[in-house]
């Protein structure tokens, strides 16, 4: 078996902004198998900053996966729990050179055309104007889930945008769900979350900063509307940890990025543990291109989970790669009469 990988950056159409400040492009790595004539392929995506496995050393470590291949999907796997996104792409990539069409990795009703999976529309961070502009689009474009990037700019701003939204839908005909990045400070984040409660949001994402469990639990205790661990989940690799931190801070959501949190198997582990817990789930892509897109929404699609996920950033970049993959409605669909343009 042949392993080899390349650096693709992606271009965004428009800087994009969060918390953590503007974004104007986005590296990944595809990785690439090949045996016996057949053809696999994987992203491994790192967001600078935040990834568990945003180290100098990152493309030595693909290069030794590339020299040891041989050792197979699950030893890999085991072996990269370091290395989150690697094992998210070794995954993909052993899928995909396992599969019938290196580009469907989980076959469905969906990877058929035959049903969609429901999205959020994401409302990045921005000045005012342009925020209300991102949000009057997602309406037109249909979307009855809303997910506003909030902690950039003034929260009286924010609270008003939100308001705006309220104003002309019902929390029965439109969710709202909003994502600090961990942009409130701990003396104001309980305030802020009962000034949110008026407009009956369905949860907030990551409202402080990671690695604060004792003020996390506390805060996910006394809330007066949903929270959803986010960046908090980044780096627990390790089975019993993750039941540890999720026993300890109780949250009533996770968000799962398998780019961040150790591909399908690391997911699972997250579901497996916050289903006891009765802890609520969703999946959320993590800016890959649409070749690690295809393979969350596909994947995702078979855990038969029906809230709206997380997966509508395909249409972000100048130069991904074009794809099956394309929103209507408010959802994604897989449109067969669409063609990939994949390099091997």
């Amino acid at each position: 078996m042949k392993a080899t990988f390349e650096k693709y950056i992606l271009n965004f159409k428009r800087p994009s902004g969060t918390s953590r400040g503007i974004m104007t492009e986005k590296e990944t790595w595809f990785l690439k198998l090949e045996n016996n004539g057949k053809k696999g392929i994987g992203e491994c995506g790192i967001l600078r900053g935040l990834s568990y496995d945003d180290h100098l050393d990152y493309t030595d470590k693909l290069k030794w996966v590339c020299d040891n291949i041989h050792l197979g999907q699950e030893a890999l796997w085991e072996a990269l729990r370091e290395w989150p996104s690697i094992q998210f792409g070794v995954e993909q990539a052993f899928i995909s050179l396992q599969s019938n069409d290196p580009m469907v990795l989980f076959p469905s009703r969906f990877t058929k055309g035959e049903k969609a999976i429901p999205i959020n529309g994401l409302v990045w961070m921005g000045e005012p104007e342009f925020m209300k502009e991102q949000i009057d689009e997602k309406i037109a474009q249909g979307f009855n889930c809303i997910k506003l990037k909030i902690g950039a700019i003034d929260f009286d701003i924010e609270l008003d945008l939100i308001r705006y939204i309220r104003s002309h839908f019902t929390p029965e005909t439109m969710e709202i769900r909003v994502d600090a990045n961990g942009g409130f400070s701990l003396s104001d984040a309980l305030y802020k979350l009962n000034q949110l409660t008026e407009f009956k949001l369905h949860s907030i994402e990551q409202p402080i900063k990671n690695k604060q469990t004792d003020s996390m639990s506390e805060l996910c205790l006394k809330t007066p509307l949903p929270i959803a661990l986010d960046e908090e989940l980044i780096g627990v690799v390790n089975y019993n940890d993750k039941e540890n931190l999720l026993q300890k801070i109780m949250p009533q959501y996770i968000i799962l990025k398998p780019s961040l949190v150790g591909g399908f198997k690391g997911c699972e582990e997250w579901i497996e543990i916050a289903e006891k817990l009765n802890i609520g789930w969703w999946i959320t892509s993590a800016l890959e291109s649409n070749i690690g897109l295809n393979a969350i929404a596909q994947w995702t699609f078979t855990l038969n989970n029906s809230m709206p996920q997380g997966l509508g950033t395909g249409a972000l970049y100048t130069n991904n790669i074009e794809s099956p993959l394309v929103v209507k409605n408010g959802q994604l669909w897989y449109d067969k009469n669409l063609k990939w343009d994949v390099i091997f």
